[in-house]
């Protein structure tokens, strides 16, 4: 392999000192315009390029933020990330991503990637199986910055950004029990994590403001997938006392719900009607179009990384006893909708 162009090589072959190039390359206004275009010009034909690894030693800042995920396929996390990544680059930050598929086993090696590659912070939504915040201690022991946000774990030294999930799940079910539904399927995911285990007590808790008692048959904890979807429907079909609501908590899985549920001769919303949760692009393409709770993704991630970057730059105190919580708001559209008239 041919050997890395050095400062020191540009140097002696245009008969500057090591100094006078490196204060070019990074545009010191002590050296003239004239000498920094032939050093900047001999650089790029000989392939330089600038030891940042070296430079971040001795800053001790990389200017890039590791941020993990459970998956990047997800069109929430897509609307998150995008948020993230305006607020990172408007002040010069890089970021570092990767995703856990949902496995903490996965999750820890990534945040060990993320700690040897001295991100300057880290940003988290932890997967479905995380059962501490254990591999994170090495940021916090070293006073580097951790943030959770939409599945968190609860830690006296992080902070937090969330939706009012609990809030969010008592404002769905408060919907179908409007549109008289009075046999309730909740259908949530892996209820470990924060967002499944508020939207159940908000179901819990609209039942119970209507006197109505919690058949624990009727909460299905998934993995939300298209295909628990269909297992859903094909579980609905089967029972002899059927529901006459639905309240899927994401809206992939509520609609090929809906669509198998169709397809077996069931009438959305006059036999069972369903309420999603998001708001993705899917919720509005299919028919009808599905009633959901609209999950400001892209807010929580500029809210996440001005937070992050607040702590950094020392221009904001975050409150780790309390997280920051966004707001959602119910959509109402025409699943779920079974006493007006449209």
């Amino acid at each position: 392999m041919e050997r890395e162009i050095t400062i020191y090589d540009l140097a002696k072959i245009l008969a500057l000192s090591p100094a006078t190039v490196s204060r070019a390359l990074n545009d010191h206004p002590a050296i003239n315009a004239k000498t920094k275009v032939l050093i900047a010009e001999k650089a790029a034909e000989l392939g330089y390029r600038s030891n940042t690894f070296a430079s971040h030693l001795r800053t001790r800042k990389t200017n890039t933020l590791g941020v993990i995920v459970p998956r990047l396929n997800s069109n929430f996390m897509s609307t998150v990330l995008a948020g993230m990544e305006e607020v990172a680059n408007n002040v010069g930050y890089n970021l570092l991503i990767s995703q856990s598929l949902e496995s903490e086993v996965k999750e820890r090696a990534n945040a060990k990637t993320m700690f040897n590659s001295r991100v300057d912070g880290l940003l988290v939504s932890v997967a479905y199986d995380t059962e501490s915040s254990e591999h994170f201690a090495t940021f916090i022991n070293r006073n580097i910055p951790v943030l959770f946000f939409d599945r968190i774990m609860h830690h006296p030294q992080c902070g937090a950004v969330i939706i009012d999930n609990e809030q969010a799940g008592y404002d769905a079910t408060r919907h179908l029990l409007d549109q008289n539904c009075r046999r309730i399927m909740h259908v949530t995911g892996d209820l470990r994590r924060n967002v499944y285990a508020g939207r159940l007590e908000g179901f819990k808790r609209a039942l119970a403001g209507q006197g109505m008692p919690l058949d624990n048959r009727l909460v299905l904890s998934t993995d939300l997938s298209q295909e628990a979807g269909r297992a859903i429907a094909e579980q609905i079909d089967r029972m002899e006392e059927k529901p006459d609501g639905l309240f899927i908590a994401n809206d992939l899985c509520a609609a090929i719900c809906m669509q198998v549920l169709k397809e077996k001769g069931y009438a959305v919303p006059d036999d069972i009607a369903i309420v999603g949760f998001n708001n993705d692009p899917v919720s509005q393409v299919v028919s009808p179009q599905l009633t959901t709770v609209f999950y400001p993704g892209y807010q929580m991630g500029k809210t996440a990384m001005t937070t992050m970057i607040g702590q950094l730059n020392g221009t904001k105190a975050i409150d780790h006893s309390e997280p920051i919580i966004l707001r959602s708001e119910l959509i109402i559209r025409r699943s779920s909708i079974r006493l007006q008239n449209l």
